[in-house]
């Protein structure tokens, strides 16, 4: 059971921290079990779920690369602290002059620690790149935003990541996430989050049609249990996909507000959907 749900230091557009519970209850996994996720996106599913063993995947090279350093001690929660207070003192002496500057460095060297800056003081915490795999999210204008108490919530964060990893036999790659579905069994359990169809992206990769038809496709193809997050409905429209490609899953539903997006309008209950092949 989790009694509490633990927010990961990294945000991601559509996170999944509201639905954990829901996730968690419905999954069927055991001590044998691999956790294969293909999209984990901010990790914030599997970091609660905690499994024994699993593989978190991501296109995106900077979210692995910033778990991995967590992970192999290159990044402890007390260098966060130290990083956080010298660049927030700079950003509140230079404002955007140094968000800016703080990209352009992160956009040649790629140090995690740039990206969890990025992260945490972009505009509406997205992560968007351009064609050229540059990032280019503008700057959210609070040249306060890294205060004392939000400086120790970002460490915590970081804190509760680095005292958990040792205890589990994870790993994180950067991958499609074909790759990451051909290393699961039957025996396995696969959660996927990927870019929800039919809405606008704003992540690493788009999504289209070809693309959720081939992650339908291998998922049914390697026999194991699988749960899948999407969107079902809003106000405005229904996603026509869930009857067309995915009317042989079981469905598990629950209302959802999203805050992180680049305009406002998107910003609205949504009702998702938890598409599973198994009877819970």
């Amino acid at each position: 059971m989790i009694n509490k749900v633990y927010v990961p230091p990294i945000k991601i557009q559509g996170i999944k921290t509201k639905l954990v519970l829901l996730i968690s209850e419905n999954i069927v996994i055991d001590e044998k079990t691999i956790w294969y996720e293909p999209f984990m996106g901010s990790g914030v599913v599997g970091f609660n779920v905690a499994p024994r063993r699993a593989v978190f995947a991501d296109a995106n090279p900077y979210v692995i690369e910033f778990y991995n350093a967590i992970k192999d001690k290159k990044i402890s929660s007390d260098r966060v602290r130290e990083y956080l207070e010298q660049e927030g003192k700079q950003l509140k002496e230079k404002d955007e002059q140094h968000y800016y500057d703080i990209r352009d460095r992160f956009n040649e060297f790629h140090d995690p620690l740039d990206f969890l800056f990025l992260n945490r003081s972009c505009f509406n915490g997205m992560i968007r790149f351009n064609k050229n795999y540059k990032f280019n999210v503008p700057y959210c204008h609070k040249p306060d935003r890294f205060s004392k108490a939000y400086i120790t919530k970002i460490v915590n964060q970081v804190k509760y990541l680095e005292e958990l990893f040792p205890q589990k036999d994870w790993c994180f790659k950067c991958q499609p996430f074909q790759d990451t579905i051909r290393e699961a069994t039957k025996a396995d359990f696969i959660y996927c989050d990927p870019p929800y169809i039919g809405r606008h992206v704003d992540y690493y990769d788009s999504w289209n049609e070809s693309q959720e038809i081939l992650l339908r496709d291998m998922l049914l193809d390697s026999g194991a249990k699988f749960m899948l997050s999407t969107w079902d409905e809003n106000k405005y429209r229904k996603n026509q996909y869930i009857d067309s490609l995915w009317g042989m899953c079981n469905k598990i539903n629950k209302e959802h507000f999203y805050y992180v997006g680049a305009k406002e309008g998107n910003r609205n209950a949504m009702m998702e959907a938890l598409l599973i092949n198994y009877c819970k």
